[in-house]
């Protein structure tokens, strides 16, 4: 259980206890929080309260969290972009905003769940009953490719690629600015923020080694780039991680991506729009490879820029006319 203790100051009395609770803890849902206020797990001045409650000067606010049970997963007849399939896996194109298994806040309509519904039976236990199939995963507003196990062999097999660095995923990304130089090679460990315990981050000490190989293809003047990055590593993050710490955060990154403050209010305006209210990175895995584990097959997969990320290239080659 989380618990977070909070003190009401001048800028924040007045304010129903609800809205408070955003503002303090904004990676909750608000009706998750009105939730928990509703059946006591929040407290004014040790004593629990309604969401309407309008706070005074000094009141201390004390939030419980309980943790959430994670989902089992049900099959649902969810539609899949299948790039290949045969009896041992199956290579899909995820869409942006589909979360890959179910987890505290997302129970259901998740990629396991389609896939539960699409392959049947046979992808139970493969790697646990919450991840059935999973080889590994992409954030949920990451787009592209990913390849799933139908058996236990091809996910043995599968897994031990991406642990010898066998196995390659190259992805697309646009970035705020110009990165320096126009090609390199990132080799920072990455762990858990200690600032914020939601998020990654660049560490001197601990984490794990993390290395992404970029390249950038195209630039929009100084405002923006077209970038290729090839990961070596699978670390949370890993991506959006190393090139925020490089100073070029990704479009659209609800999490690490702050626009920088020299873009136009305009500029702004339109790709907060055109990411879907800045929920979705402007990240794209277009690349996979690796060696099919029945036949020794190098099987080599792609997939097209999809239009929301073509459309942000095209409306940033227009600020440049």
């Amino acid at each position: 259980m989380s618990n977070y203790h909070f003190e009401v100051d001048e800028e924040t009395k007045g304010l129903r206890l609800d809205k408070f609770l955003t503002l303090k803890i904004p990676l909750e849902s608000r009706s998750r929080l009105q939730g928990l206020i509703t059946s006591k797990h929040v407290f004014v001045n040790e004593q629990a309260k309604d969401p309407s409650y309008k706070l005074k000067l000094g009141e201390v606010v004390l939030v419980e969290i309980p943790p959430l049970e994670e989902a089992i997963p049900q099959a649902q007849k969810i539609p899949l972009e299948i790039v290949f399939e045969d009896e041992d896996l199956i290579v899909i194109n995820k869409p942006p905003g589909m979360v890959v298994h179910p987890a505290p806040g997302n129970p259901d309509q998740t990629l396991v769940n389609a896939l539960l519904a699409h392959c049947g039976s046979s992808l139970s236990g493969i790697s646990g009953v919450r991840r059935p199939g999973i080889v590994h995963r992409l954030d949920k507003g990451t787009s592209g490719l990913m390849v799933i196990a139908k058996n236990d062999f091809t996910h043995r097999a599968l897994t031990e690629q991406f642990s010898d660095r066998t196995l390659s995923r190259r992805y697309y990304a646009l970035v705020w600015g110009v990165p320096q130089p126009f090609e390199g090679r990132i080799s920072r460990h990455i762990g858990r923020s200690p600032r914020n315990r939601q998020k990654m981050a660049v560490v001197r000490v601990g984490g794990k080694e993390a290395i992404t190989n970029y390249k950038v293809l195209e630039t929009f003047q100084k405002l923006a780039s077209w970038v290729e990055c090839r990961l070596e590593t699978g670390r949370t993050h890993q991506i959006r991680v190393h090139l925020t710490h490089l100073g070029y955060p990704i479009l659209g990154d609800p999490l690490y991506g702050k626009m920088p403050r020299w873009v136009a209010p305009s500029i702004k305006e339109a790709v907060i729009r055109m990411t879907d209210g800045n929920t979705r990175p402007m990240l794209h895995a277009f690349g996979l490879k690796f060696r099919h584990p029945a036949s020794g097959k190098l099987e080599k997969f792609t997939c097209p820029l999809p239009e929301d990320i073509q459309n942000m290239i095209d409306f940033l080659k227009n600020q440049q006319e």
